[in-house]
């Protein structure tokens, strides 16, 4: 790391710290107040997102009050200027773009910036200025230009962040890899009210109104670890669940005898509000109401093809009470977990790609998992498995298409996991045609172990799974156009500060050889 760069995180760290939300002593049992400098609308950080060879969106939002109870922040109910910069260099003595913006109020005061005409491949820093005040400043950087391969990727990707559960020292390590993007694949944050009993204590209660949910991303974002992270590089994220309410399936709310499809859709729409105004997303992501485009495709010159896919907007409800069940109809035809309209997009994407890699970020567990050893079958209600047909079409997708390499990432299910993609996971001499991989969370769950026996017993039931792991962490991924090196990434406990990180496993995914190849 390039002594600049120690300089980068240091300073975020120690501006986050001077004006957001203080470490919280796990004896602590309900929310710490933000210190923040008298009048300083900067207290969430900066970030930055969906590179292309041309541009990238700079984001932030106004909060002099983080968790203000009416989720404006402490703000006026007023429109404020906001000046941004963006340099090649981290002194800003070389500003190739700047303009103003509007932090408005029917935004959350958030800053949505696409700046464009910038060089492929390259690095930048960004900054922002209102009020007399300067934010902490970002790096970020575009994709090659269309067809270069010779650029590797380095790309870290993470799920599941409950506030309550532990300390995001996970980021902070992984903003310290300083990769060259980060996929966000899920549960950002979470909807339940405060609980007593954990290391942390969520602000509000459960997040219905769209005060609270936007209470709930300040609370989040102005942790010093996820100020990092995002200050460090430019992300591209998806949603799953816990961002609306848990286990919700399109129009259907968790408890559809709570909450008419109506209501449940009001929610919707006031949580998709929420996450656009807190994610460095484009406006083409803007949500309409209870819908929003977030299916998407982002490209790494020739190298990489990033689908970005939605598995909750467009679902059927799951089945069985969303558990681990057995159900015969998980294999219906019709049964999707995508909608045809994201089936038929990707599809058509995965025909049309040039790209080395072609790598689906999605939410939840793609490959089969029988939870029960021996005689019988139980499978993951809420994960692919509930929806096997769907899944059977995608991996014919990319067959047909001779797609040259595909891997899936993973998040959701707070477990580190390797699996091989078979070409039908029910014929044993079924050729293997991808690869999954699963990172665990970056503090759901709390502290995890290494493994434990009931896994061991499922892992020989499912020899197409080559890796498991219950601690915390992230999963990095260096592509280049010969293979793919993951390293699982992990810290022995999230239940205090300090966690050291270490590797647990490193795999390699070989050009034009699917399957795990362990190092």
């Amino acid at each position: 790391m390039t002594t600049t760069r120690r300089a980068l995180l240091r300073g975020a760290a120690l501006t986050a710290a001077a004006s957001a939300v203080a470490a919280v002593p796990a004896s602590a049992q309900s929310p710490v107040r933000p210190r923040t400098r008298a009048g300083d609308p900067f207290t969430l950080g900066v970030a930055s997102g969906e590179p292309d060879a041309h541009s990238v969106v700079l984001w932030t939002r106004f909060a002099q009050d983080p968790l203000a109870e009416d989720g404006f922040g402490g703000m006026p109910a007023k429109a404020t200027d906001v000046d941004w910069e963006l340099a090649e260099d981290e002194r800003f003595t070389k500003i190739v773009r700047r303009g103003t913006a509007k932090a408005e109020p029917a935004s959350g005061h958030s800053v949505h910036v696409e700046a464009s005409g910038l060089k492929p491949g390259a690095e930048y820093f960004y900054r922002f200025r209102a009020n007399g005040h300067l934010s902490p400043h970002g790096r970020t950087r575009t994709a090659p230009a269309a067809g270069v391969l010779s650029t590797p990727l380095l790309l870290c990707f993470a799920s599941c962040a409950h506030y309550e559960y532990g300390y995001y020292t996970a980021y902070r390590h992984l903003a310290a890899e300083e990769p060259d993007l980060v996929a966000f694949l899920g549960d950002y944050q979470y909807e339940n009210g405060g609980s007593s009993n954990k290391v942390r204590k969520h602000a509000g209660p459960e997040t219905v109104s769209l005060a609270n949910y936007r209470q709930r991303y300040a609370q989040y974002k102005a942790d010093a670890d996820l100020q990092a992270a995002h200050a460090i590089a430019p992300w591209t994220p998806v949603f799953d669940d816990h961002e609306v309410e848990n286990n919700w399936a399109g129009e259907v709310p968790e408890e559809s005898d709570h909450a008419s499809r109506k209501e449940f859709l009001a929610r919707r729409a006031r949580a998709f509000q929420a996450y656009y105004e807190n994610m460095p997303l484009r406006s083409a992501q803007r949500p309409d109401g209870s819908a929003i485009q977030l299916y998407r495709e982002r490209g790494w010159g020739g190298l990489v093809n990033l689908h970005m896919l939605d598995t909750r907007q467009f679902r059927d409800d799951q089945l069985s009470g969303d558990g681990i069940k057995y159900d015969p109809h998980r294999t219906e035809t019709q049964r999707t977990i995508m909608g045809a309209d994201q089936e038929r997009w990707l599809g058509d994407r995965l025909r049309s790609s040039t790209a080395r890699w072609d790598v689906l970020g999605q939410q939840v567990f793609f490959s089969q998992l029988d939870f029960t050893p021996g005689a019988g079958e139980t499978n993951n209600m809420d994960a692919w498995d509930g929806y096997a047909a769907n899944r059977d079409r995608i991996v014919d997708a990319w067959v047909a298409a001779k797609t040259r390499n595909v891997v899936v990432l993973t998040g959701d299910v707070h477990a580190n996991w390797a699996a091989d993609i078979k070409k039908r996971f029910t014929e044993p001499e079924s050729p293997v045609v991808g690869t999954e991989l699963v990172t665990t969370s970056i503090t759901s769950n709390g502290d995890g172990s290494d493994t434990d026996k009931d896994t061991a017993a499922i892992l020989k039931e499912n020899p197409h799974v080559k890796f498991y792991n219950g601690q915390r962490g992230y999963v990095r991924a260096k592509f280049t156009p010969s293979e793919v090196h993951a390293d699982y990434r992990v810290v022995p406990y999230v239940s205090r500060t300090g966690a050291p990180v270490s590797t647990r496993a490193s795999f390699t995914i070989a050009d034009r050889e699917p399957g795990l190849h362990r190092n």
